[in-house]
């Protein structure tokens, strides 16, 4: 279910980081160094596409690259959360004018347009999607599952979701069950 063509984003995008993995078995903060969490990077148009990306890292350049190559230069505004690499991340880019900050720890969710609360609840709907309906997911398969999300996600309101899934499953090239595991 991995989308082929993703046109860039633009408009107003939302972008914001979770972490998955059950409870925590270590001192380390999420994120960060012998962490037991995934890390899933959210970007979201809003009224547009939603797309998910198992990470490595919070890094700046990370989140840098995930954004150059899925937002347009011509973005009106990109919000995130207070997490202190973004930032550094849009630094020296055409990004850097147009970011806006939603302060959470100051227990501010929402200011005017200022919010990240359309990519949370896309979150929402994966974690929730984990729990009700793949019941337990493994870091090695992980980005498959984002995928997966992602192509229902953005097709949720289609009319045609049927004809489209069925077009896409006989497009798409054959996915063997030893390449799956392997």
């Amino acid at each position: 279910m991995k989308e082929v063509e993703r046109p860039m984003m633009d408009g107003t995008v939302e972008v914001d980081e979770t972490y998955l993995g059950g409870k925590q078995h270590t001192y380390s903060k999420a994120g960060y160094g012998d962490s037991n969490k995934q890390i899933v990077v959210g970007i979201r148009q809003r009224g547009g596409d939603l797309r998910f990306f198992h990470a490595q890292d919070v890094k700046a350049g990370t989140l840098a690259q995930y954004v150059r190559e899925n937002v347009s230069e011509d973005v009106e505004v990109i919000v995130t959360d207070e997490l202190n690499t973004y930032p550094t991340a849009f630094r020296d880019t055409a990004f850097a004018a147009k970011h806006k900050t939603i302060k959470h720890k100051a227990k501010v969710y929402v200011d005017g347009d200022i919010h990240t609360n359309t990519v949370e609840s896309a979150f929402s709907l994966l974690k929730r999607g984990i729990i009700g309906t793949w019941h337990r997911i493994s870091a090695k398969h992980l980005a498959a599952y984002l995928d997966e999300m992602t192509f229902r996600f953005n097709r949720r309101k289609s009319s045609t979701l049927f004809l489209d899934t069925l077009r896409h499953m006989v497009t798409a090239p054959v996915l063997t069950f030893e390449k799956l595991t392997a």
